[in-house]
């Protein structure tokens, strides 16, 4: 980093000049110029404690260092802090386009350093190294039962956070009268974790039964006076569990993929009862969710905004949940 853009840095700062920082970010990724983009990021960040709202230049700067530089100075970025305003998780952000291998050597140890490990995973990376903290009682590598589990898009400016393709449905599914609700408190909790910043930090919404009977009188305990139904895999069911824990909803904080596939794992261990025994055996777990039966269903709303409408039976057990959240965008 030259003089020129010291002085050019000290001068846009002490004016708080939002529109000019983020020009010079936009410059410096142009040309490279990693160093001076790290320079960036902290005079806005040390700025922001004396009162002058530069906030917005100091995230952009962190998410495209995160985003765009090797590996040496993406990794600079990733802290245990959490990047409240940037559009995901830099522990994600990172991972897009750095290998493991790459980071690994510039990543000090901690929370941060093992988000970063699970991203990978998901990205493809086989990881075995014991010094990666169990921050999520997950394997550091993916299980042939899951699924391709539906990742971020990152760009400069904006970033795509698709759910899994919607499955088609079938004409409607006659619903016979609500089973009998019964009291599931660990499952309830788990789907609200799923969607939570969908409903504490956005404007969704989520409604959980669960009965004796099958998935039709699950739905049927919702309310809903018809419905469309139509089956799921096991795999096609936890990537949308996956999604859901995912995402932020509408306006909430996204959270990352590799806690969206906690929540998934959570979700399918607290349906088959057995949260006592966590961290189950992955094959165990992939066991438990083969032996659900899995539906997507809705009551012929049409499809907008962040929602999740899945129904599960347990034939076994005599137990059905049914569950609808939905964020308006």
């Amino acid at each position: 980093m030259n003089h020129v853009h010291d002085d050019e840095l000290d001068l846009l700062v002490s004016r708080a000049d939002l529109d000019g920082l983020i020009r010079l970010i936009d410059a410096s990724c142009d040309t490279r110029e990693w160093a001076r983009l790290r320079a960036i990021g902290q005079a806005a960040r040390d700025a922001v404690r004396t009162g002058r709202q530069l906030w917005p230049a100091a995230t952009l700067a962190d998410y495209r260092t995160a985003l765009l530089a090797p590996a040496e100075w993406a990794a600079q970025v990733v802290t245990d802090e959490v990047g409240q305003f940037s559009l995901g998780p830099l522990t994600e952000v990172v991972a897009q386009h750095h290998t493991w291998d790459e980071l690994v050597p510039h990543l000090p140890p901690g929370p941060a350093r093992s988000f970063v490990a699970h991203e990978r995973v998901l990205r493809g990376d086989l990881i075995d190294d014991p010094s990666i903290e169990p921050v999520l009682d997950l394997p550091l590598r993916l299980e042939a039962w899951e699924p391709a589990y539906p990742l971020a898009v990152y760009k400069p400016n904006d970033a795509v956070f698709d759910p899994p393709t919607l499955p088609s449905l079938p004409i409607e599914a006659p619903l016979p009268p609500p089973g009998e609700v019964i009291g599931d408190p660990d499952t309830v909790e788990a789907f609200r974790a799923l969607v939570e910043p969908w409903t504490a930090h956005s404007n969704g919404r989520i409604e959980v039964a669960v009965v004796e009977g099958d998935h039709l009188e699950a739905i049927a305990a919702l309310g809903p006076a018809r419905a469309r139904i139509t089956t799921l895999t096991a795999p096609e069911a936890i990537a949308w569990l996956a999604w859901a824990g995912s995402v932020g909803g509408a306006h909430g904080r996204r959270r990352g993929a590799a806690t969206g596939r906690f929540g998934a794992w959570w979700t399918v261990a607290a349906l088959a009862g057995v949260l006592d025994e966590w961290p189950l055996p992955p094959d165990d777990l992939g066991d438990l969710a083969r032996s659900m039966q899995w539906f997507w269903w809705d009551a012929f709303e049409p499809s907008q905004g962040w929602q999740l409408q899945l129904a599960v039976c347990d034939p076994t057990e005599g137990l059905a949940w049914a569950v609808s959240a939905q964020d308006l965008s």
